[in-house]
C-alpha cells in the first residue's frame, strides 16, 4: 500500500511540473503550425514538432504504465517514406497526431487539480499524523478552544495523531484514485483506439496468412522434393532390379536371387523414407498417444538427457498438437546441433486459453532469433495465432517459450 500510494503521489507531482510545460508547448507549437499554415515549411515544420510531441507523448504513456502496471501501447504506426513535405502533411490528418496534442493540453488543468489536491490531502494528513513532533514549535494562544487544545496540549497533538491515522486510508484512496483516473485517461487518448486496432489486427491477419500461405507452397514443395529425390527413385529403382531379375529368370541357368534381394532392399529403403516423410508431415504418435507421449518419444531418441514435465493437458486441437511438437523438435534440433548443451528440459502446461511449451537448455546460447529456423517455426505459431520468443543470451541458457491458444 505504501508503494502504491508512494507511486500515485509521484505521478501527481510529476504531473504538477509536467502540465504548465507540455501546455506552453502544445499552445506554442499550435500557434507556430498556424501561423506557417499558409507557407512552404508548414509540413517539415509540423514534421519536427510532431516529432518532439511524440516523445513527450511516450513519456506520458510510460508514467501511466509504471502507475497502471501494465503496458501503454504507442498507437504510431510505420512512417512513410517521401520527403518532408509528404510526410508532414499526412502527420497533419493522422488523428493520432490531434490526440497527442489534446493530452498535452488537458495535462495542465488535470496536473494541477489532482497535483494540488493529492499533495494538500498527502501533507495534511502526514502534519496530523506527527503532530506530537512539531506542533510545540509555533504556540497560537488566539486559537479557539477545542484548536487550542488540540493544538497546545500535548494529549490533544496525540489526539490529532489518532485522527491522521483514522483518515489515512481515506488520504490514500484520494490520492491514489485521483492518479489512477488521470493514468487511465492518459491511456484512453494515447493508446490506439478501436478503429486503430481494427486495422492492425487485419494488417496482421493479412500478414500471417500470407506466410501460411508460402510456408504450405514451400512444405509441399519439400514433400514433392523427397518423394521424387527419395522414396520415387527407390521404387523405380526396384522396379528395374526386379525387370533385370525377370529377364534372367527367363534364360537358361541364370540365377535371379541377387536382384530379388537387391530389389527387396531398395522397397525397404523406399519404405523406410516415406514413414520418415510421413512423420514430417503428421506424426502418427500425436493422433495415438497424444502430445506428452509422442514428446517423450522425442526425448528418448535424443542423444542427451532430456527431460519433460508434462501436467495434464486434456483434449487439445490436432493443429495446435501438432504445432507444439513440431516446435520442440526443432529447438531440441537445434540444442543437439548448435548449443553443445549437456540436459535439456521442456515444460508443458495447459490452461483455459493457452498452451504453453517452453524447451531450456544450458547450452552456449548465442542463438539467432531470425534465424530461417525459427523463422519457420514462427510462422508457423502465427499460423494459430500464438507467440513465440527466444531467449539466448551467449553463454545460455537457450528458452524458447511458446504459447498456443488452445480454447475450445
Amino acid at each position: 500500500m505504501l508503494r502504491r500510494f508512494g507511486r500515485a503521489l509521484a505521478h501527481l507531482l510529476t504531473s504538477l511540473v509536467l502540465g504548465p510545460a507540455t501546455f506552453a508547448w502544445a499552445l506554442a507549437t499550435t500557434l507556430v503550425s498556424g501561423v506557417l499554415s499558409f507557407t512552404y515549411l508548414a509540413p517539415p515544420t509540423f514534421l519536427v514538432v510532431t516529432w518532439v510531441t511524440r516523445r513527450i507523448a511516450g513519456l506520458e504513456r510510460l508514467r501511466a504504465a509504471v502507475l497502471l502496471g501494465r503496458s501503454v501501447e504507442s498507437p504510431y504506426d510505420a512512417t512513410s517514406s517521401g520527403n518532408p513535405w509528404v510526410r508532414g502533411r499526412a502527420l497533419v490528418r493522422a488523428p493520432v497526431t490531434w490526440r497527442d496534442l489534446a493530452w498535452l493540453l488537458l495535462l495542465f488543468p488535470l496536473g494541477l487539480a489532482g497535483g494540488l489536491a493529492g499533495v494538500v490531502v498527502a501533507v495534511v494528513d502526514l502534519a496530523a499524523i506527527v503532530a506530537p513532533l512539531w506542533l510545540w514549535a509555533p504556540p497560537n494562544p488566539n486559537l479557539p478552544p477545542v484548536a487550542d487544545w488540540l493544538f497546545n496540549t500535548a494529549g490533544g497533538r496525540f489526539v490529532l495523531t489518532g485522527l491522521g491515522l483514522l483518515l489515512a486510508p481515506v488520504a490514500w484512496w484520494l490520492v491514489t484514485t485521483a492518479a489512477h483516473v488521470q493514468a487511465r485517461m492518459a491511456a484512453a487518448l494515447l493508446e490506439p483506439g478501436p478503429r486503430q486496432r481494427l486495422v492492425r489486427r487485419t494488417r496482421e491477419l493479412a500478414a500471417t496468412r500470407r506466410r501460411v500461405v508460402d510456408a504450405q507452397a514451400a512444405e509441399l514443395r519439400r514433400i514433392e522434393r523427397d518423394l521424387h529425390d527419395g522414396a520415387q527413385a527407390r521404387i523405380v529403382a526396384a522396379g528395374m532390379t526386379l525387370a533385370l531379375a525377370d529377364r534372367k529368370m527367363r534364360g537358361p541357368g541364370q540365377s535371379a536371387r541377387d536382384d530379388v534381394r537387391t530389389a527387396r532392399r531398395q522397397l525397404d529403403e523406399a519404405l523406410a523414407e516415406l514413414r520418415r516423410l510421413v512423420r514430417g508431415i503428421h506424426p502418427p504418435i500425436l493422433t495415438d498417444r497424444g502430445l506428452a507421449a509422442a514428446l517423450a518419444a522425442l526425448a528418448g531418441d535424443a542423444p542427451l538427457p532430456v527431460e519433460i514435465r508434462a501436467a495434464e493437458l486434456g483434449e487439445l486441437a490436432p493443429a495446435v498438437e501438432s504445432a507444439a511438437y513440431f516446435v520442440t523438435a526443432e529447438a531440441l534440433a537445434n540444442t543437439v546441433k548448435h548449443a553443445a548443451a549437456t540436459t535439456c528440459t521442456i515444460t508443458i502446461t495447459r490452461t483455459a486459453e493457452a498452451l504453453t511449451v517452453e524447451i531450456r537448455d544450458d547450452g552456449r546460447g548465442g542463438a539467432d532469433e531470425a534465424g530461417a529456423g525459427l523463422d519457420g517455426l514462427r510462422r508457423r505459431v502465427e499460423a494459430l495465432d500464438g507467440r513465440i520468443s527466444v531467449t539466448s543470451p551467449v553463454g545460455g541458457p537457450t528458452v524458447v517459450h511458446t504459447e498456443l491458444p488452445c480454447a475450445l
